[in-house]
């Protein structure tokens, strides 16, 4: 893939400490300010949407973010950045499903810059990979999928007590350790923070999907920013075939509207690169992360 060409910076006011990226991704983003929640882990995360609102196409094989954007190498750069950044990254069990040989690194997305991403991840103090978080209420998982079988990157499941059932019966090797939310079927966002920063999961998360996912934390009060990835294709509905936009499965506006606040514009082309904050003070209550680094969890996870 072709190094790309940097991005046009039109309006910058995200707080937080730059990020200390090495200089040849300094030289196509900018600067990267990430703030740090001082009282529970950050969490951020990275859409890309159509013009009239399409995140996913919904069509088997053609289903990723790569269709919505043309497969932009800015685009790509960016979303190994914020992986490159992160302890872990969050996905639905229907994100997985979409892209079925996906890995959730810096390096599956840009494998050319390989050795920035090692070196950003480096300086942060992170290890060489972020755990990839798959959240699941059925537990209808296939562990011959890519992500489960090679053992290329850590995997964390995150259940209810009917996934964890389903989940008894089904052999992973050892990267893979299964989380079990008690007392309910339903995963809330407060749930997988809590597990992750109980844990010592690190202090800074990426969620990437899906809209069923991005609503249960944008509900919750669990999501601190949103980059959003604007194209300008026209991907269209058709009647009976509903393709989802960035939420789903909650409706906040008119009786309970959500805004949030512009914080970066940037400009690839014809694509838009905004940046948004949401209020998250009813979620304050969530455990701090630990002091240490992250690394490979200390207790064992149950099953």
């Amino acid at each position: 893939m072709n190094r790309p060409a940097p991005f046009e910076v039109l309006w910058d006011k995200a707080p937080g400490a730059p990020l200390p990226l090495p200089s040849a991704l300094e030289r196509i983003y900018g600067t990267l300010r990430i703030r740090d929640g001082p009282a529970r882990p950050f969490v951020m995360a990275n859409f890309a949407s159509t013009v009239d609102g399409v995140v996913a196409l919904k069509v088997p094989g053609e289903s990723g973010g790569g269709e919505i954007t043309g497969h932009d190498s800015r685009d790509r750069l960016l979303m190994g950045i914020l992986r490159a950044s992160a302890d872990a990254v969050i996905v639905g069990a229907g994100t997985l499903r979409a892209v079925p040989r996906h890995l959730w690194t810096a390096d599956h997305v840009f494998p050319g810059f390989h050795r920035e991403f090692a070196a950003l991840r480096s300086k942060l103090g992170k290890p060489p990979a972020p755990v990839n978080v798959i959240v699941t209420r059925t537990g209808e998982l296939d562990p011959r999928l890519r992500i489960f079988s090679t053992g290329e990157v850590p995997v964390w499941v995150v259940t209810g007590k009917e996934g964890a059932r389903t989940l008894s019966h089904v052999r992973f090797p050892p990267h893979v350790r299964i989380q079990t939310v008690p007392r309910h079927d339903r995963v809330r966002a407060r749930d997988i923070l809590k597990i992750l920063g109980s844990l010592g999961m690190g202090h800074r998360y990426l969620l990437e999907g899906g809209p069923h996912l991005m609503g249960d934390f944008l509900a919750e009060h669990c999501l601190d920013e949103l980059f959003l990835t604007v194209s300008p294709q026209v991907a269209g509905r058709l009647d009976g075939l509903p393709r989802p936009g960035l939420v789903t499965g909650e409706a906040f506006a008119p009786r309970r509207p959500l805004w949030g606040r512009l914080v970066g514009v940037r400009r690839g082309g014809d694509l838009l690169f905004l940046r948004y904050s949401f209020p998250t003070s009813q979620a304050e209550h969530l455990p701090a992360p630990p002091p240490h680094s992250p690394g490979t969890p200390t207790r064992k996870p149950g099953r």
